[in-house]
């Protein structure tokens, strides 16, 4: 699997046979990489495919939650007793297609129980059929980048996605040993595509006439 860092060389060693700027930053070319990738792997809108490559997704282990009312959760439909839970923080960017965020799956702390996907309204429905006192599957929808649990009483779950940002700060809060600088981390991307995403990226960087140079916080930023 290439990292972060070994993709953004890639890059820059080509560049420096064309051209040296001396303010072409490794978050610069960071930026044109990631835009082309999401583009292409947006060209391959089948989940089914993006699930056979499992670097793609990483896994947030304990998404902490909190208990909300009905509106919060967007169910004030539910006139039967119904608690809800809630992540306490607004979930870290999802990687989007058209169907919506790609989520692999979202589970107990201890794998034991798969919770499904839904929407408010869809489960406000569910709730008003005769059998639904039978029904023992829990589910989850998203409203505004928190996730929502009804009829839950766990303190976390787990949430594996392909996440459209660095996760580590929800990592570093679990355990300080799995930090690790961003040029380390995995480029989750397929190397198939990694060829036209370089060329896409060249070409960009080559013709945008200017190269910008960084902000004033950039001095602080670990990509540089």
């Amino acid at each position: 699997m290439t990292t972060v860092g070994e993709a953004i060389s890639r890059v820059r060693n080509v560049l420096k046979a064309v051209k040296e700027d001396p303010f072409m930053t490794d978050r610069f070319i960071y930026s044109i990489i990631l835009k082309h990738s999401k583009a292409l792997l947006k060209r391959e809108s089948n989940v089914s495919n993006l699930f056979k490559y499992t670097s793609l997704f990483k896994e947030i282990p304990c998404l902490e939650l909190i208990e909300v009312d009905k509106v919060d959760a967007c169910c004030t439909g539910i006139r039967t007793g119904c608690t809800f839970k809630r992540s306490k923080n607004k979930l870290p960017g999802l990687f989007q297609l058209d169907m919506g965020p790609v989520i692999k799956s979202v589970t107990s702390l201890d794998y034991s129980q798969d919770l499904v996907r839904t929407q408010p309204d869809l489960y406000t429905n569910l709730t008003k059929a005769s059998s639904f006192k039978y029904n023992k599957q829990k589910y989850y929808w998203i409203v505004n980048d928190y996730l929502y649990l009804p009829n839950a009483d766990w303190d976390a779950v787990r949430i594996t996605a392909m996440f459209d940002e660095d996760i580590s700060d929800e990592l570093c809060g679990l355990e300080k040993n799995n930090c690790v600088v961003e040029q380390d981390r995995d480029f989750n991307i397929p190397e198939h595509l990694f060829t036209e995403i370089e060329q896409l990226t060249l070409t960009e960087i080559l013709t945008a006439g200017q190269i910008p140079s960084d902000g004033a916080d950039d001095s602080q930023n670990v990509m540089r």
